[in-house]
């Protein structure tokens, strides 16, 4: 019992502090910025029709940041909408380097949404074992079950990491290769601000594979980021 409760813990700390680093640097740079050309909604409309991309629509979402290649749209939460923060233009670019990918057909790109479901799958199966746990170990009197669904919970958790971490470059593509680019030439930002734009841009990149496990874990306080 003592390595389950470790390899609990060890999936908690897994889950939780890169989740808690990503909040960390999204509010650091989420203050309001009056020397702003625009909200991060402004931003990301401007900066669409600016790429020829004017059927993306731009929308608000309580879901989580993410670009939606069925809807063509890019979604952003309340505060990035409508904020004139340094993390809103960030983040907003960022999406936009997903639409970018979508939109030039990049392979990765492609390979990452077939991935995405074969995790989503694995995410099922994953919650379907937990679940199940306190059902199997009283119809089994035993802590054969519990043992059965929480090394099968463990395995489908670290299956769905696995997959994701797989689409790590279409993130770091969509942040470095996309978005940076665009905030470069677009002169959006200051040059001060290029720095601190960087390193949204890495946090960003991982809010995906974050968000993903927090969902499989059902860890209470955080609410999905993107995607």
């Amino acid at each position: 019992m003592i390595a389950i409760a470790i390899i609990l813990l060890l999936g908690v700390a897994l889950v939780a502090l890169p989740g808690i680093w990503i909040h960390q640097v999204m509010d650091r740079y989420a203050v309001e910025r009056p020397d702003l050309a625009g909200t991060g909604a402004e931003f990301a409309r401007h900066a669409l029709d600016a790429l020829k991309l004017s059927h993306v629509k731009v929308e608000a979402t309580e879901q989580g940041n993410h670009y939606d290649p069925l809807a063509k749209a890019v979604r952003l939460e309340p505060r990035f909408m409508t904020g004139r923060s340094l993390s809103a233009i960030v983040v907003a670019a960022h999406e936009i380097g997903h639409a970018m990918q979508d939109e030039m057909g990049l392979p990765i790109y492609k390979r990452r949404q077939a991935i995405a479901k074969q995790a989503h799958a694995a995410t099922l199966v994953g919650q379907a074992f937990m679940w199940s746990a306190p059902l199997l170990m009283i119809l089994g009197k035993s802590g054969a079950a519990l043992i059965f669904n929480v090394v099968g919970f463990a395995a489908m958790t670290l299956l769905a990491f696995a997959l994701q971490v797989v689409t790590l470059p279409v993130e770091f593509d969509a942040s470095f290769n996309r978005a940076l680019p665009l905030l470069e030439r677009g002169r959006f930002i200051h040059s001060h601000d290029m720095k601190p734009a960087r390193h949204l841009l890495r946090a960003a990149a991982f809010t995906y594979v974050a968000g993903l496990l927090r969902t499989v874990l059902s860890i209470p306080g955080f609410g999905p980021l993107r995607r």
